[in-house]
């Protein structure tokens, strides 16, 4: 299979319970009914209807709009990457080019109607519109901003996400320094949203915060892979467990082994998906109460591990795309409960102003699939008690139930905003949990004994608050998380792994499944490989060399990777205990010949953001006009380019180079923020080495319409050189005949970064 056709593999996986983000995926149906035949799902379900007009979740007198709602095609929407700098160059380019030739466009004598802002997403960064793929294919003008969003959206600068799935991140209060596990986290879009808060100063490579993304299927960890490298961010880990007993993690702090308490966590759990039912129309088919019933315990499960595991004044976000008050305020309520006053539901209601939403509910009822009620666990017969539990019942003390506040909790309807359904709750951490006061210290013991000690207090199969004094030692004395933390210093690390050496957890232990992982290694100090680079790039002596890795421990090293320092501390600390799947941005590649020249690596473009900051050298200041060259021409020769740009060239020694834009203020209608591009300067050229969304994307970024390619040449047709392909040409058979090459150095042929497209190779897919 080929990496296209894996690419498309992966991003047709949808989660089967319906529930995330801006893939449009499973809803192609409902655009046009079932096609070859097949009859349309009819959008009925008397089941729904009369267990929600029971619950009264819905205001009174809005019930038919809320139903009506439900049957209408989801508006598409899309987010702009807010941490670049050039946010607000695609805002531009959306608001004064794309969107104003929508505004007197007509199809099938019908109106378009022109995209709109969120009115509660920050700054104009996200829009929706009700455009669907097939209105998109029937006008140039259409066709034109379907190929923007699919090329920006490869790119990494657009994620088209659901609107109400970009709430639970906002809502995180997300700083850079901020230590985030993000613990359902495939596809990736919120993952995406929270690296962007930890970058929203570009002029720091190397944020103090990082976020662990997890999921517990191993073939969506690579599409979470993908999603997460398009923000080329050294603060990302990929890894895969099963969220409701993810490990605890330890790090060093100054030489002393502690637990890792994260600061911010993303808890969106797998759910039975009825706010989605715009989008998946065969929810209403196959919705039951059942489907509830079956994940409430696994949900609770996972909200502890997560509640267990966040620092204390941490927040943690917990989210469903169901409207069910089983898996909404009954999870919220046992949590809270069970946390004896460790947990609070914060109060956000003035964090997103524009959003509409309703409170909480106080009170529910249990219906099973046959339609029976329930209001009282006393009232369940014993043969039902596997399938319903008491944590799914509303507390019967009031005052308990007043103190929890649970119309803090944030339920968004389809019919207030034209969105998808929702849940969120927003918790702050005051205290220790209560089991982990009375967690004994157990010395000498194994991180898995240990481990499974400190696992939550629900019932693994069921959900069922266990009895907390079978928690106690009769020998524990009060220990908090911070003390079980210092439990854990004389625990020496395990196995046989060699220093600076991560590799992937033994499969005994662990039980792993899916693909095998090459291990992360550490490039040691006296590595005689990174003197050559040190010195060919002038690397400034801040450089954090020690967070430079490889992903093989034999053989040439062919990719060099970074991770922040911290990621590397967890990483160092942590093989033995966790399933790594992807982490750290690709900084050098190695020159297929490159002994022939000062330095065997050359610069990768994923990584040169991060990069760039540390670079003393070889660096070539690029007017506009030249990055217009350089993107729509595959090698140039330097007398196309700018005097000050070949005076600049002509006197270093072949090899890899940094081209950088500065804008130049005093033009405001010229491109108002800075490029940094990988380059490769040749015996009378200059290439880059950019994938092709990259080059299309500052390309338009410029002003440029790009009308096509010329495979033959190389070279990226635009509004501007069109005119001139003529003359192009002739001067490629002068130069020719001149005896100037066109064609790349050996080492240039090879870069894999020239191709373009869906380039999964660094997530090791299976061949």
């Amino acid at each position: 299979m080929g990496r296209r056709s894996r690419c498309r593999r992966l991003q047709q996986q949808q989660r089967p319970e319906g529930a995330e983000d801006g893939a449009e995926g499973s809803g192609k149906r409902g655009e046009a009914g079932w096609e070859g035949g097949y009859p349309e799902i009819v959008k009925e379900n008397k089941l729904f209807e009369h267990y929600y007009q029971e619950l009264k979740i819905v205001p009174e007198g809005e019930w038919d709009q809320f139903m009506d709602a439900l049957r209408e095609p989801l508006p598409a929407t899309l987010r702009i990457t807010g941490y670049k700098s050039h946010a607000k160059e695609i805002l531009h380019c959306l608001k004064n080019k794309y969107f104003k030739e929508l505004e007197d466009l007509e199809v099938d004598g019908q109106k378009v109607e022109v995209p709109q802002p969120l009115s509660w997403y920050p700054e104009e960064l996200a829009w929706h519109t009700n455009l669907s793929r097939k209105i998109l294919r029937k006008s140039p003008q259409l066709e034109k901003f379907h190929q923007f969003l699919v090329s920006e959206t490869e790119s990494g600068n657009i994620s088209r996400q659901e609107a109400v799935s970009m709430i639970p991140p906002l809502l995180l209060n997300v700083q850079p320094h901020h230590k985030i596990l993000d613990m359902c986290a495939a596809p990736g879009s919120k993952t995406t949203q929270l690296i962007e808060m930890l970058h929203v100063d570009m002029n720091v490579p190397f944020p103090e915060g990082f976020v662990i993304a997890n999921d517990v299927d191993n073939k969506r960890c690579y599409l979470l892979v993908h999603q997460a490298k398009r923000l080329s961010s050294p603060c990302i880990m990929v890894v895969n467990h099963d969220a409701s007993s993810i490990p605890r993690l330890q790090i060093d702090m100054g030489g002393r082994k502690e637990i890792l308490f994260y600061d911010r966590i993303l808890c969106d759990v797998p759910c039975s998906g009825d706010g989605t039912m715009r989008k998946n129309i065969d929810v209403w088919k196959k919705w039951t109460t059942l489907n509830s019933l079956q994940l409430h315990g696994l949900q609770l499960r996972i909200a502890t591990r997560g509640a267990e595991q966040l620092a204390e004044g941490g927040r943690m976000v917990y989210s469903t795309c169901s409207l069910n008050p089983i898996e909404d305020e009954a999870v919220i309520a046992s949590l809270l409960e069970k946390s004896e006053g460790a947990l609070e539901l914060a109060d956000v209601s003035n964090e997103l102003p524009g959003l509409k939403w309703m409170p909480g509910i106080t009170q529910w009822k249990v219906m099973t699939k046959d339609g029976q009620w329930f209001t009282d666990w006393d009232a369940v017969p014993h043969s039902r008690h596997t399938q319903i539990r008491p944590t799914m019942f509303p507390l019967k003390d009031p005052e308990k139930l007043r103190a929890m506040h649970l119309e803090r909790c944030l339920r968004i309807l389809p019919h207030h905003q034209n969105t998808g359904g929702f849940f969120v709750a927003v918790l702050v951490k005051k205290s220790s949990m209560p089991w982990n006061k009375r967690q004994p210290k157990l010395q000498g013991k194994s991180a898995e004994t240990r481990g499974s000690t400190q696992l939550s207090p629900a019932d693994p199969t069921e959900g069922k608050p266990a009895d907390p004094s079978k928690l106690e030692s009769p020998s524990v004395t009060g220990t908090g998380d911070t003390e079980i933390a210092h439990a854990t210093e004389d625990l020496e690390n395990n196995g046989n792994k060699k220093d600076g050496v991560c590799g992937p957890p033994p499969s005994k232990k662990m039980k792993l499944f899916g693909f095998k992982e090459d291990p992360f290694v550490f490039i040691p100090e006296d590595d005689p490989l990174f003197p050559p680079i040190e010195k060919f790039y002038a690397l400034d002596p801040s450089f954090p060399r020690m967070n430079l890795l490889t992903r093989t421990t034999e053989g040439k090293k062919r990719q060099l990777y970074m991770v922040s320092k911290e990621l590397r501390n967890v990483l160092l600390n942590n093989s033995e205990r966790m399933k790594v799947i992807n982490t750290g941005i690709k900084v050098w590649c190695r020159n297929n010949s490159g002994e022939e020249f000062d330095c065997a690596f050359r610069l990768a473009q994923e990584g040169i953001y991060t990069l760039y900051p540390f670079i003393n050298s070889r660096i070539i200041t690029v007017s506009m006009e030249d990055v217009k060259i350089l993107l729509t021409q595959e090698n140039p020769f330097f007398r196309k380019l700018s005097s000050e740009t070949y005076s600049q060239a002509k006197d270093l020694a072949k090899g890899s180079v940094v081209l950088k834009y500065e804008p130049d203020s005093a033009n405001p209608d010229s491109l108002q923020c800075p490029i940094v591009l990988c380059g490769w300067r040749g015996k009378a050229s200059i290439r880059t080495f950019v994938p092709k969304n990259e080059r299309l994307h500052y390309l338009r970024m410029m002003g440029l319409e790009i009308l096509g390619e010329k495979k033959k040449e190389g070279v990226i047709l635009t509004n501007e050189s069109a005119a001139s392909t003529g003359q192009l040409e002739n001067e490629v058979t002068e130069g020719q005949r001149a005896g100037e090459t066109h064609s790349p150095d050996a080492s240039e042929a090879d870069s894999p970064e020239v191709t373009a497209g869906c380039d999964l190779a660094e997530a090791h897919l299976p061949r």
